[in-house]
């Protein structure tokens, strides 16, 4: 059964990195923010760049903005990022981009997206845990090595997890290369990534649903999909994500991302329902061109949503409510 409209109302952009001393030097981008839920505050992650001093490019770490729950007051920005990059040679020596936090007992665990730099192509990634025992201040690797990696048929970009628990076990929806394709004679390779899912019974140790897509790509066999997201609404099961053209999408107002929206009953068999989705851009001057890096969740009875908008998030986060 097809879902009924979800409203949501935008609420604007409320955090705008460039207006804040930053740590690590970090001077743009407040990507994929990811909140976690306390008392009296929220804390929101998100991930931002400085410049590599021996090339120029960019290095991406995690950093948090702590708000009162009306989303709208600032309490303050972490004066240093929560976990740093990762050694030489290993998966996220080049940047953590982005990070899902879940409380698990007493401890924070954080998800990581790690990125490092390759030849042929820009970039590979995989998926790490780090954990926090002070509130999500900080966050520790439990090992130098991935959690969730390229396999026999995900070959490249592991990335985007979203950890939830249900009924003790640990799912886990993050996105697979299939591969980089040169789509234009005279443009670089771009990337081609789907959505996919994970199970553990201790967050650690993870089975893959192999190369399988669980997501319907509506722009053909190429549509890119990030950073899935899952809650449940009315007792039913909702996804929501962004998704892409594979090329020309940078500055391509009708080829970049836009939110998408899939339900399931069963957490396993999705069905895509992007029309029943209304948040779209507008004529703002920060999400006129782009809908990207979607975060949903539930604080004191609302249903929220975090998104990035142009420019893949360069000048911060807005938040959404769902109306009905």
């Amino acid at each position: 059964m097809a879902e009924k409209t979800m409203q949501w109302k935008k609420q604007g952009k409320i955090f705008d990195p460039t207006k804040f001393k930053l740590p690590n030097d970090c001077t743009e981008f407040a990507q994929s923010p990811q909140v976690i839920i306390f008392d009296d505050f929220v804390r929101i992650y998100f991930s931002t760049r400085s410049r590599d001093s021996s090339n120029g490019k960019y290095l991406s770490h995690i950093a948090f903005v702590d708000m009162k729950k009306n989303f709208h007051d600032i309490i303050s920005v972490s004066a240093h990022t929560v976990i740093d990059l990762g050694k030489p040679g290993c998966f996220d020596e080049h940047g953590i981009f982005p990070m899902n936090v879940v409380r698990h007992g007493d401890l924070i665990y954080g998800y990581t997206s790690g990125v490092n730099r390759r030849v042929s192509v820009p970039v590979d990634a995989a998926i790490g845990l780090a954990v926090s025992r002070d509130d999500g201040l900080t966050f520790q690797r439990i090992g130098e090595g991935p959690v969730l990696a390229a396999s026999l048929h995900e070959p490249c970009l592991i990335a985007d997890p979203f950890v939830r628990i249900y009924g003790g076990a640990f799912h886990m929806w993050y996105i697979f290369g299939t591969g980089w394709k040169k789509l234009a004679a005279d443009a670089s390779a771009d990337r081609i990534y789907k959505i996919g899912h994970a199970l553990s019974s201790d967050g650690i140790n993870w089975v893959k649903e192999e190369g399988n897509q669980i997501i319907q790509s509506r722009l053909g066999a190429d549509e890119c999909q990030a950073l899935p997201t899952v809650i449940e609404i009315s007792g039913r099961n909702h996804m929501f994500f962004c998704y892409r053209q594979p090329s020309d999408f940078r500055k391509n107002r009708g080829r970049s991302y836009r939110i998408g929206h899939a339900y399931s009953d069963d957490l396993v068999n999705w069905t895509r329902d992007d029309s029943s989705l209304s948040i779209g851009v507008t004529n703002n001057d920060w999400d006129s061109d782009m809908l990207c890096y979607p975060h949903v969740f539930e604080c004191d009875g609302s249903v929220y949503m975090l998104y990035n908008g142009n420019e893949f998030g360069r000048y911060g986060f807005g938040l959404a409510r769902l109306e009905s």
